[in-house]
């Protein structure tokens, strides 16, 4: 069965650092886009970042551009988003999803497109 499951989301203060880790089982993770969202109450799911499969290729959200890392480490079929600098307004709901579109084709941050999700890791940035 497949599965997908986040952790590393906790509370930091303005200008602290987390690293979250989307783990798959079931599936193995080097075939799918991987793409990290987030939700903060009251709002729509926002797409913060993607990498494709196959070649790499990584797009971020400006509001995250030169702060937030993605990574993907394929032989642990795990993937990863650090974040840096973190201020208040990236307090949401963070969630991995991996998308089995073509190998290497650009990434998207359409929710659409994917086909897994994992359950969600909160990030709270307090002032």
């Amino acid at each position: 069965q497949a599965q997908i499951v986040e952790s590393g989301g906790g509370l930091v203060q303005s200008g602290g650092s987390l690293r979250l880790t989307c783990t798959a089982s079931g599936f193995t993770l080097g075939y799918y886009a991987i793409g990290w969202f987030r939700q903060a109450p009251g709002k729509e799911r926002e797409g913060v970042s993607c990498i494709s499969n196959g070649n790499g290729r990584i797009y971020y959200a400006d509001s995250v551009k030169d702060r937030f890392t993605i990574s993907r480490d394929d032989e642990r079929n795990t993937a990863y988003l650090q974040l840096n600098n973190l201020k208040p307004e990236d307090t949401a709901v963070y969630y991995c999803a991996a998308d089995n579109g073509p190998m290497g084709f650009p990434c998207t941050v359409e929710p659409k497109t994917y086909n897994y999700w994992g359950q969600g890791t909160q990030v709270t940035v307090s002032s």
